[in-house]
């Protein structure tokens, strides 16, 4: 069965963000990514976004977690005062993952086509017909799990 969780987009201060939340959760983060560990002849990061938030993950309780990233500058800014979150579905295996995404996308927006992303998951991002913004993903060495 799918996880599914909170996805905070930031305008580069997600790690500011994500230290406070940590210190009012408590917890650890179970993973921090930047942009810079993403680098790669096919992926190229410009230097003001190299140190930048790619995910952040914070778990809560057992089974959740706070999650998000900045926003790179070639994307726009977020706007802080509309909606500036997306829901994260982990899913337990790419069959699931593509039977979420084909269902949920069905008559909205593709951000990203699933597929293997630069960081190592089978991801796609969407808006559905609805205007929710959805991430789906399958992480193989986590089984599911963020």
């Amino acid at each position: 069965m799918a996880v599914i969780n909170p996805h905070i987009n930031f305008n580069g201060n997600a790690e500011e963000a994500f230290t406070f939340y940590k210190s009012v959760f408590g917890g650890e983060f179970s993973k921090v990514m930047r942009f810079k560990d993403l680098l790669s002849p096919d992926y190229v990061v410009p230097e003001k976004e190299a140190n930048k938030i790619m995910h952040i993950a914070l778990p809560i309780g057992k089974n959740n977690a706070l999650m998000a990233n900045d926003v790179p500058e070639f994307m726009g800014q977020v706007n802080e005062n509309e909606n500036r979150s997306k829901i994260a579905v982990s899913a337990e295996s790419k069959e699931e993952a593509d039977k979420i995404y084909n269902g949920l996308s069905a008559g909205g927006k593709i951000e990203m086509p699933i597929g293997e992303s630069p960081w190592g998951t089978y991801f796609g991002m969407f808006r559905d017909k609805y205007g929710i913004e959805w991430m789906v993903d399958f992480d193989p060495k986590n089984n599911g799990k963020v």
